[in-house]
């Protein structure tokens, strides 16, 4: 029995969402968004593939290494889902760029790994209106919240940090993936009108198999 009605279905197919970031958390979204049948999707990543992101960055392969992350996104997916307009943007999301790169779609979705950036995603989505479904990695552990304008929730869990953890723990193949499967679940949810994470932090910890939420 399929989850979705035909209508869901179909109004996904005209969802437009952007994804930040193509790497260990971005692969998996923008993967999960095509099989789901989102057919606009806007990615969005300035940087190459690596050796050191085979082991966990589902887009990355041996023969495209050194190949733009947004770029190749684009190729997967339209293996996946040839109805898809996708449009891969191979810049930085900085204050110059980012307000017009969320313009126009439903949904944004945080797939980086930078603070920095994380606050600017937030501080554009709230200006242009637009939710925003949060995700961070680091080791066995991970974290996810739906913002909405106004909510400043990364503001508040940021306040006082210039890294993540992934800096210090790395990232094993399981985490992004799990992570990534229930941003996009999320993201769903927040665009079908269902039950979804409102003002709290689901937090992740594969180690000891213990799924938390923090309320604000």
């Amino acid at each position: 029995m399929n989850m979705l009605t035909k209508d869901e279905i179909l109004k996904m197919n005209l969802g437009k969402i952007c994804v930040i970031g193509c790497g260990g958390l971005g692969g998996h979204i923008i993967e999960g968004l095509a099989r789901l049948g989102f057919e606009t999707l806007t990615v969005v990543d300035n940087d190459v593939f690596d050796q050191t992101n085979l082991n966990r960055q589902i887009l990355a392969t041996e023969k495209n290494l050194l190949s733009s992350k947004a770029q190749s996104a684009s190729e997967r997916v339209m293996v996946i889902n040839s109805n898809c307009k996708i449009n891969p943007i191979s810049l930085k999301f900085d204050e110059k760029f980012g307000r017009k790169m969320l313009s126009g779609h439903d949904i944004v979705i945080d797939a980086v790994d930078n603070i920095e950036t994380k606050l600017l995603i937030e501080k554009f989505a709230a200006e242009l209106k637009i939710p925003l479904v949060h995700g961070a990695v680091g080791g066995w552990f991970g974290q996810v919240a739906n913002i909405f304008p106004n909510d400043n929730i990364l503001k508040k869990i940021y306040s006082n940090s210039k890294s993540g953890i992934e800096s210090e723990l790395g990232n094993p193949s399981f985490t992004p993936a799990i992570v990534a499967n229930i941003m996009v679940s999320e993201a769903m949810k927040i665009f079908l009108g269902k039950p979804h994470l409102k003002n709290e932090l689901l937090t992740i910890n594969l180690l000891n198999n213990k799924f938390d939420t923090v309320k604000f």
